[in-house]
Order: structure tokens, then sequence, then C-alpha cells
């Protein structure tokens, strides 16, 4: 469940990254993986070439290859909207960043489906609880939703704050996971 630390090399892990999207009641997802088959961008989008633009740059491929590989994350993508919400926990996630910010995306990977967090919340958990504005700014730069599950994050007042692929499927999300099986 943890956010598996960058290669020392300045550049990207790989020339050329793969790719696929599937239909979700949410709309397409998609998912960029290097050639190990670890998530550097995931989203409710059909676009890879938008995707790989959120990948760091010394993470980010020089091209894309669609691919019919990556079974095992395309079954915890399936899985979780089947209602194991947790398999998408089991999903190897490479993303690169200071060090608040990889802790950060570290720390959203154990936050319980069906239990969100206020960003203050997040923030103490991410532990700088004066860095509200910077847990904000973990979600807000996460490459790899639904696997880097910063949807579970919420205003203090219990709204939804912003989400990169629309308040809708945030909501959509939170209500999956809020009605899961005991």
């Amino acid at each position: 469940m943890t956010i598996a630390p960058a290669t020392e090399s300045p550049t990207a892990t790989s020339t050329t990254a793969q790719w696929f999207t599937l239909s979700t009641p949410d709309g397409p997802f998609s998912v960029v993986a290097d050639d190990t088959d670890v998530v550097l961008a995931s989203g409710w989008i059909d676009d890879p070439a938008y995707l790989a633009q959120l990948i760091h740059p010394t993470l980010r491929p020089e091209s894309l290859q669609q691919t019919d590989r990556l079974d095992d994350v395309r079954g915890a993508v399936e899985s979780y909207y089947d209602g194991e919400l947790t398999a998408i926990d089991k999903i190897e996630v490479r993303q690169r960043s200071g060090p608040f910010l990889q802790s950060a995306w570290s720390v959203l990977r154990t936050v319980t489906p069906g239990e969100p967090v206020s960003y203050t919340e997040f923030a103490e958990l991410a532990g700088k609880p004066a860095a509200i504005r910077a847990a904000a700014a973990a979600c807000a730069r996460n490459a790899a939703a639904l696997f880097v599950p910063c949807h579970r994050v919420l205003r203090t007042d219990g709204s939804l704050g912003g989400f990169r692929y629309g308040l809708p499927i945030k909501r959509s999300l939170l209500d999956r996971e809020e009605h899961r099986p005991s």
C-alpha cells in the first residue's frame, strides 16, 4: 500500500509506457503504467496523453503504447467497481515529488473506504497538522487517482471540495464506498 520510491535516475524510467482504458459506472477510466506494470497515472478520462502530462518529468515516458496487458491493474479496477474496495490497495504506484507529498500520498492509501477524512485530519495523518494547504496540494497533484484515493478527503464542513475529474465522480466514489458490504 505504499508509494514506490522513484528510481534515482534523473530520466524517465521507461521510454515507452503502456496504457489502457476501460468502461466504469463513472465513465472511461484510463491507466498509464511503466514497463514493470507500476501505475504512473490514472483517472476518469479516455486520453492517456493527458494523464502522461500529470507524471513527474523524471518519470514521464517519451511515448505511450496501448496494451491488453496489465491484467492485475485492470482486474483491481474491475474488482473495486464490483464491491471489493480494497482491491486497488494491491497495485503499486510510483509518483515523485518532495518529501511531504511523497509521504502524504502514502498516507492517502491508508484512508479506509467509507471513512473519509477532512483536509485537516489528512494533514495530521501526514505528520504536519498545520500543513492543511499542503495536504490539499497533495490531493490536487495526485496523478494516480483511485489507486491513491484523494477522493476520500473532504472539507472540514463535510462538503466535497475539489476533484480533478469532477464532483459527480467524487460523490459517486464516496457513495459506493459508504455503502460497502460489512
